[in-house]
């Protein structure tokens, strides 16, 4: 587990992308991880897409755990270090504000999304491009920061909204969703909502919202 002083505790960052300057997890991993995997165990997937992959860590932990997997994000930063941490994997660019290229059309039986959708103006474009990515029935794990009434009133309280949200970080968290909303988004694009856990700290407080969920 490492702690990147510029990617994820730098109030004030001015960029052309989310910059990576670190391999490894971060922190939220420590809590993401075990149900993602358990999730992807469980449902016997085997080819995964990791949608939004950053530095490439989890990509090539997946890899490691024998999936035939593949890693996409935008930023270029990221994906040097994703290549020289897993050279065996392959790791694309895409922008995720645009849809996936067509030649990942129902070719994997899972997607993995994590913290991702928080960054995206247009969250819809993600959930599609996961929706095209999947066969039919397969699985789409995604998490974002949890915000519910008594974690916004508790930040509120103690004046830490600015930490939570880095208003100055180019890149940073411009999407906030609640369990309700982000269950309507799914459902909307198209996937059936079957699993969601809280996760991290107890569940009125949780640092994320971790969801499964099934393509139609």
């Amino acid at each position: 587990m490492v702690t990147r002083a510029h990617t994820d505790e730098a109030k004030s960052i001015a960029a052309t992308e989310f910059e990576w300057d670190e391999s490894g997890n971060t922190e939220s991993h420590r809590y993401l991880l075990p149900t993602t995997f358990q999730w992807l165990v469980s449902k016997g997937a085997r080819s995964v897409l990791d949608l939004g992959c950053g530095n490439g860590s989890v990509t090539a932990m997946l890899a490691a755990k024998g999936y035939a997997v593949q890693g996409c994000d935008a930023s270029a930063s990221g994906l040097t270090i994703a290549r020289k941490a897993a050279p065996g994997v392959n790791f694309f660019q895409h922008d995720l504000a645009n849809p996936l290229p067509a030649e990942h059309t129902g070719h994997y039986d899972a997607v993995v999304s994590l913290e991702v959708i928080e960054h995206l103006l247009l969250p819809r474009i993600l959930l599609n491009s996961a929706w095209q990515a999947l066969r039919p029935g397969g699985l789409f794990i995604l998490s974002t920061p949890y915000h519910g009434y008594l974690k916004n009133l508790a930040l509120a309280l103690t004046n830490k909204f600015d930490d939570h949200w880095h208003p100055m970080r180019d890149f940073g968290h411009i999407k906030f969703f609640s369990q309700r909303t982000l269950h309507a988004l799914l459902e909307e694009c198209g996937f059936r909502v079957y699993k969601s856990r809280r996760v991290g700290r107890i569940p009125p407080f949780a640092c994320s919202l971790l969801v499964a969920v099934e393509k139609k």
